[in-house]
Parts: C-alpha cells; sequence; structure tokens
C-alpha cells in the first residue's frame, strides 16, 4: 500500500490542483492533502479558512479514484521541524508530491521520497492569479472546480476578499 502526502494552501483549491491530484491517484493507493497555514484566513493572500478550504477540496474530490484525507496544518514557523510536525498530525505516507522547493528540501533532508509532479499551466492557474480577479470583479469560476464556485458563493467569499483588500 502507497499514501502520498501533497500539501498546498488551496486558497482557493483550483484547477490545476485537481489536475495534479487526478495524477497522484494514478500512482498512490491512498493520498493525504495537507491544507497548509490552516491557522490563517481573512486575509488577501489567504481569504478563507482551513474548513471552508476542506469543503473545498472534499467536495471537488468526491468522483476521485483514490481514497483520501484532507488534514488542516497550522504553520509552526520553525522549518527544521516542519516535517515533523507534519507527520504527527496526518495519517503514516511514505511519499510527497511537491513542486515547491522548500517543501521539497525539508522532506528530503527527512528522509523522505519526492517526487515532483508537473504543475498544470501554471500561468493560468494560480491562486494569487484567481483571487486577483475576484478583486478585479473579472471571471474567475472557470479556473476552479465546479464546487469550489458553490463553496465560495455559500460562504460569499468574493465579497470578504474585496471587503477585507479595502483600505481604511
Amino acid at each position: 500500500m502507497s499514501r502520498g502526502f501533497y500539501v498546498g494552501r488551496f486558497q482557493p483549491y483550483h484547477n490545476g490542483h485537481q489536475s495534479v491530484l487526478e495524477r497522484i491517484a494514478c500512482f498512490a493507493d491512498e493520498i493525504v492533502i495537507g491544507v497548509g497555514s490552516a491557522q490563517i484566513s481573512h486575509t488577501v493572500t489567504n481569504p478563507f479558512t482551513a474548513g471552508e478550504r476542506v469543503l473545498m477540496l472534499t467536495r471537488s474530490l468526491e468522483d476521485l479514484d483514490c481514497p483520501f484525507y484532507v488534514i488542516p496544518i497550522e504553520d509552526i514557523q520553525r522549518n527544521a521541524l516542519w516535517a515533523a510536525h507534519v507527520r504527527a498530525m496526518t495519517p503514516p505516507f511514505d511519499r510527497v508530491y511537491s513542486s515547491n522547493p522548500l517543501v521539497i528540501q525539508l522532506f528530503t533532508e527527512a528522509g523522505i521520497t519526492v517526487q515532483s509532479p508537473d504543475m498544470h499551466e501554471r500561468p493560468i492557474y494560480s491562486g494569487t492569479a484567481i483571487r486577483q480577479r475576484m478583486l478585479d470583479g473579472e471571471p474567475w469560476e472557470h479556473l476552479v472546480p465546479p464546487a469550489v464556485v458553490d463553496v465560495i458563493r455559500e460562504i460569499h467569499g468574493v465579497e470578504r476578499l474585496q471587503r477585507i483588500a479595502k483600505s481604511d
């Protein structure tokens, strides 16, 4: 049995993430998905709560042909200990899937195999670009799974982002 680990902030979860997870599901028997920076919300760069991001993921992955676990993971601000922190907060896994240089370095130093999946159309599928589209009132819905559109509408996420981006 192989269990892979994939981490992201998912602010918001988008079609690029979906593509990567669908490819990981072809190789892993199970996937542990870490919702990073779980303690941060209601900021321009992290507008959604961990619970809202868990909802985005679980609803979007309902048809994934692979069991998965979505685990919020708070930052600890000590990179040398981060891989051990993640392992303490998640089910055991034997491989990490990431293209983030810091994540690759930390798990490699911890002795865990890391595989870097190709990012799916990274310039288009970027949380930063999607949040900017929301702020500018531009179409963004085509960049995320339909379930994420539903969650963001349910929580009035665009309105939240636009409100917190204003200055007093």
